[in-house]
């Protein structure tokens, strides 16, 4: 499951499109509220997250998903500048693309994260003693 926290409707829709076409199972959220009620229900494999939400920022959404979740995060905003773009990096947020942005390069960088974290989850289900190792 992708949870796209995203206030446009019609951006939201899009990236669900996009997502969906290419074989994922995505949801939209249009504010954290809906977002945190998202995951009491299911664990994402990946959240895409806007910076600017109705009820709080993105920035502050991120910091807070960190505190409990490892699951990877993309920013998707407007915020251009790059010290939004560290920001975002800083607080937790696994990519950061900007508005507008290619559908292709966000499926391929859901791709990556995705398959990365599956590969990662399958290399330490069945070796847990080398994980222990590397600590």
């Amino acid at each position: 499951m992708i949870y796209i926290v995203e206030d446009d409707s019609s951006i939201r829709e899009l990236e669900q499109y996009a997502l969906q076409s290419n074989g994922y199972d995505a949801r939209g959220c249009e504010d954290a509220a809906s977002f945190w009620a998202a995951v009491r229900e299911t664990r994402p494999e990946l959240v895409i997250l806007d910076v600017m939400l109705p009820d709080v920022d993105g920035f502050t959404l991120c910091r807070k998903i960190r505190e409990k979740y490892f699951f990877p995060v993309i920013m998707l905003t407007a915020k251009i500048e790059e010290t939004d773009k560290i920001n975002g990096i800083m607080l937790g947020a696994d990519d950061y693309i900007t508005k507008p942005f290619n559908t292709n390069l966000l499926i391929s960088r859901c791709n990556n994260l995705v398959n990365s974290r599956r590969l990662l989850q399958e290399k330490l289900s069945k070796q847990p003693q080398a994980f222990a190792q590397m600590l």
